[in-house]
């Protein structure tokens, strides 16, 4: 049985592993854990309940994420079978949050005493909320590791890992993106669009969340509704009026940029 477990150290940290049968979700999640909170610690990360099932048993960690449709064994299978171990098999079954990109399984996971649950792709302030969350739960020992790092104040520091890929839909169909392809991020309402090179897409996360996340250095806020990549931009021009606008690399595309932002031009 191969588990992929993580290299470990002897110290006061939050025990986690993540299941999902998706390399690129599985790492996302693991990314946004990281930037919550630096000092928790992925034990395994595996691609299928049943191997699930055997790093909990195996590793015994804090906390689970598991992804509710996986082959072999599905997270809520996973979850029932801890529920009807003994003491003698696990000491303490670990804190359970279920992944899904299907809201209508909520009611099965609470009944499977989840203590949270989380829709596809995870939304960074949901998951320091679902964290947040666990930092007052009551198990002592739990609670202690919790407390040891202080979770429900975390949040309020500077990322130290930047996202590196987005989760995007086109129509029905569902794209994993380089960050490196993204040519800008534009908000339309309810959603914001992802432009590369070759597609348009969607995503929920608004700019103010995405631009947390991504590189400063790599990427400019040119307007209020507008997060454009630096490499993109070709040159930039001011009309007679002062406004400014930018021409976007091997396309016939320009983007206004707002006055509160024109500074970043003013050598250009």
């Amino acid at each position: 049985m191969s588990i992929n477990p993580v290299d470990t150290q002897e110290r006061q940290v939050l025990r986690v592993l993540v299941a999902d049968d998706e390399r690129l979700p599985r790492q996302q999640l693991i990314d946004s854990l990281m930037q919550c909170e630096p000092r928790l610690e992925v034990v395994a990360e595996v691609a299928n309940g049943q191997l699930a099932f055997d790093a909990i048993l195996a590793l015994e960690p804090d906390l689970a994420f598991l992804d509710i449709r996986m082959p072999a064994l599905s997270g809520l299978e996973v979850a029932m079978r801890l529920r009807e171990l003994n003491s003698d098999r696990l000491k303490r079954p670990p804190a359970i949050v279920f992944l899904t990109a299907y809201d209508h399984h909520a009611l099965e996971a609470f009944e499977a005493r989840a203590v949270d649950y989380l829709l596809k792709p995870v939304d960074l302030e949901r998951l320091k909320e679902t964290l947040a969350r666990l930092a007052h739960q009551k198990d002592d020992g739990f609670q202690s590791k919790l407390d040891a790092i202080d979770l429900s104040k975390r949040g309020s520091e500077p990322v130290t890992k930047r996202l590196r890929w987005i989760q995007a839909s086109v129509a029905s169909t569902t794209h994993f993106i380089p960050v490196d392809e993204v040519l800008w991020f534009r908000s339309d309402e309810k959603y914001t669009l992802v432009q590369t090179p070759s597609m348009q897409a969607v995503i929920r996360s608004s700019l103010k969340d995405l631009e947390q996340q991504l590189d400063p250095d790599a990427f400019w806020m040119i307007h209020r509704n507008c997060l454009v990549a630096v490499s993109a931009i070709e040159r930039s021009e001011r009309d007679a009026f002062g406004r400014i606008r930018v021409k976007i690399r091997g396309s016939s595309q320009w983007l206004d940029v707002s006055r509160s932002h024109a500074h970043r031009f003013k050598g250009m």
